[in-house]
This record gives C-alpha cells, structure tokens and sequence, in this order.
C-alpha cells in the first residue's frame, strides 16, 4: 500500500529521481527564456523610451512583470535546491524522507511574498495576502502566464519598432524629393492643390513617426486577445511565443504612401508637359491653321456657289474664335514662365478646342460645298444616260436628243437651277425605258435610282 501525503500519494525513490530531473531541465529553460527575454531589443527600447497611450499603460504592469519573474525564478531555484538536499542525504531515501521530497516538489511548500507582486497578479489565487504557499507547479504557472505577459509587449514593440520607424523616414526622405519636384514646376503650397497635398502627407508623417514612437501597440494588431497583468496561465513556453503572435497595422503608412504615388505620378506627367510643351503648342496651332484654311476654302466655296447655284440657301461660314487664339497667346506665356501645372489643363483644354474647330471647319465646307456636290452627281448621271442611250440604239432618237439637251443646258449653264436639272435627268432617263431590252432593266433600273 502506497504512503499519502498531504500533497497526495508519495511518490517513490524512482519518481522522485525523474522529477527532480524534469524540474532541473525546466529550471534551465526557464533560466534561458527569461535571460533572453532580459537581452530583447524591444525591452530594452521600451525601458529607454518616453512611452504614451496604450504602450504605456501595458508596460506599466509588464515592465513590473519582468522583476517579479526573476523574484519567481529564485523562489523556484532555492525551491529544487532544497529538494536535492534532502534528496543527496542518502541513496535509498527513508519513508520520512520521501514524504518530505513528495512536499517539497508537489505541495505548497514554496513561500512568496504577496506584498512584492502587483494587485492583478495577487488576485490571481484570492484575495490579496501578504505571504502565499504554492506548489513549484503553480509557481510554474504563474511564471508562464507573466512571462506571456511581458513577451507579448515586448515582441510586439519591437516589431512596430523594426517595421515601420526606417520606412517612414525613408518615406519622408522621397516625400522631400518629390517636393522640390514639385517646385521646380510651379507647384507651391497654396497655389496648387497637389502642393497643399504634400503638406498634409508630411504632417501625417510626421504625427505617425511620433505615435510609432511613444506607442507602438496603438500600431499592432494582435492574432488574440491580448494577455493582462498575467492573468492567464499558458501551459509552456511555446504557449508563451504564440500569445505574441499578431501582424504590425501599416493601413497608415500604405495609405499615405500610395497618396504620395498619385501626387508622383501628377507630377511626372507635368514634366512631361514641360519636354513636349513646345510640341504640342506647334500641333495646336497646326490645328487652327488647317481650320483657318478650311473655313477660307469654304468661304471660296460658298461665293461659287451663290454664283452658280440658283435658289439655293447656303449656310453662313463662321469666323475662327477669337476666344481660343486668345488661350494658345495665354499657354505660350505660362510655358515661358514655366507655370506648368497652370499650363496643363489650359493646353489640354486648347487640344480638344483646336481639334473641334477643325472638325467645325470641315463640316461648314461640306454643307456649303453640299449643292455643287449634287449638281455633279447630276452631271454624272447625265452621261451614263447617255452612253446608255447609245448602247440601245436610241441616241438619235429626236425626243432623247430634246430631252439630253435640256437636261445638259440646265446643269452647265449658271446660275444651276438644281431642282429643274434633277427633272430634266429624270426626263431623260424614261425616255430611255421603252427602249430597254429585258436584260438591260435590272441594270437600267438600277442606275435609275
């Protein structure tokens, strides 16, 4: 039959052996961990630190964390050193004996003082008490769940701190460069809205570096809820990594970054403008040209026709707008005194404009030009009559001959009275049908239309 104790059944000399073993090699992990935790950058940076906001709230109680582990540690140390010697006082320790290592390593033999550890972590058993009793396993606990604590802070400050700080500074580096960009085309604070623009970024910036700086945790997003002044009891060490895991919110910096890029990508595109300036100036004005010769050919066109064209209403040509002569003297004058963002829109405006008025032109030469276009439809349409006529054999016919005459005298005499010469070609055309042999009507029907 087994002894109990009042830490349960007593363990035997073997089990004894193989505790004392595993708490030897937990001690040293333990030893690691919080010796690595000691050498963490993010500790030290935080210790160093003039913290805010959320940053200073939890290393407030994780910075105590820290000195209470070490306190814990040396509990659990004087603890196992205690159990050895008991242990080492001979090979085949008596029953009085084991029932005294079975206290040491599974009950509460381990004092700590109650006084010396922060209110959250002296409710975690009960009430606050001066002194308390626990077991080396619940002291295990307890440093796991402190340990979680503090690493979670500490992991997550220095991934803020290694992520973002470098990035922001070398995007307040590109900001500057694309500032002075932007004053070498004209484009100012308060003049131009990408130059206020540009401002607002380095202001954002800036106020960002700052929070980065005094509170980082305002910029992590943890993968769980975070640990609190040691209240959870992680079950190990690697339980204690995982409540550390969690991703650095950089929605700011993307976001101000992908602005800048807009801004960049305005600005090139105003460079541009300043290289191909000259050129597009000289299209422009290609543009107006042609559409000035345009609008005088039909001008040309529409004397003729009032000359040769009888009751026939011809359209007005209108003049070139002065209006946008005027601009492209306004764009020659920005792009001499290098205003380009001014010059930007104004020219692109003057292209479309200048296009416009060519198109404006054109059409003006076509409806002036529309009677003299019909009356040689007319004529055309006259002589293939004709050498139809000759191809049936009629050409002599005296009232095809009337009918051709007429038709011929109304459309090359002047002025053209159209609507009499389209009669008399019609005129002529059914003179032509009788004579039409049946496979000559589908085309003769055709060219009759």
């Amino acid at each position: 039959m087994a002894l109990t104790g009042s830490a349960g059944p007593v363990l035997s000399r073997e089990e004894v052996d193989r505790e004392l073993s595993r708490l030897s090699a937990e001690r040293e992990a333990v030893e690691a961990a919080l010796l690595a935790l000691q050498d963490h950058p993010g500790r030290r940076l935080l210790e160093g630190a003039a913290l805010s906001g959320r940053t200073e709230e939890r290393w407030s109680v994780a910075g105590q964390g820290l000195d209470l582990l070490w306190a814990f540690f040396d509990r659990y140390s004087e603890a196992l050193a205690a159990a050895r010697a008991v242990r080492s006082r001979r090979v085949r320790p008596t029953a009085p004996e084991l029932a005294e290592l079975n206290e040491l390593l599974r009950g509460p033999a381990v004092t700590v003082s109650g006084g010396r550890l922060p209110n959250a972590a002296m409710q975690l058993t009960g009430p606050a008490r001066l002194v308390e009793q626990i077991s080396l396993r619940e002291l295990m606990d307890r440093m796991n769940s402190w340990y979680a604590t503090v690493l979670e802070v500490v992991s997550a400050a220095d991934a803020v701190w290694s992520a973002l700080p470098a990035r922001i500074d070398l995007l307040l580096a590109e900001l500057r460069r694309v500032a002075m960009l932007a004053a070498s085309v004209g484009v100012r604070a308060g003049a131009h809205p990408l130059g206020d623009e540009l401002v607002r970024l380095e202001r954002e910036l800036t106020a960002l570096r700052a929070q980065v700086v005094a509170d980082p945790l305002a910029l992590w997003r943890p993968a769980r809820v975070p640990a609190q002044r040691g209240r959870e009891t992680a079950g190990d060490a690697a339980a204690a990594h995982a409540a550390a895991a969690g991703a650095v919110d950089t929605e700011r910096f993307d976001q101000t970054g992908r602005a800048l890029d807009n801004v960049r990508v305005e600005l090139e595109q105003l460079l541009r403008l300043r290289d191909e300036a000259d050129e597009r100036l000289h299209q422009v004005g290609d543009l107006l040209r042609r559409a000035d010769a345009t609008l005088g050919e039909a001008r040309q066109a529409r004397g003729e026709v009032l000359a040769k064209i009888a009751a026939t209403e011809v359209p007005a040509v209108p003049g070139p707008l002065a209006a946008l002569r005027d601009g492209v003297h306004q764009a020659a004058e920005l792009r001499q005194s290098g205003q380009w963002h001014r010059l930007a829109p104004l020219l692109d405006a003057l292209e479309e404009q200048a296009a416009q008025e060519l198109t404006r032109a054109r059409q003006s030469l076509t409806e002036v030009t529309a009677p003299l276009a019909v009356r040689a439809e007319l004529r055309g349409r006259l002589d293939a009559y004709k050498a139809m006529a000759a191809r049936l054999g009629v050409a002599e016919d005296p009232e095809v001959i009337e009918r051709y005459e007429k038709a011929r005298w109304l459309l090359w005499s002047a002025p053209c009275d159209l609507r009499a010469a389209a009669a008399a070609v019609a005129r002529f055309q059914q003179a032509l049908r009788p004579a039409a042999a049946p496979q000559d009507a589908r085309r003769y029907e055709g060219q009759g239309d």
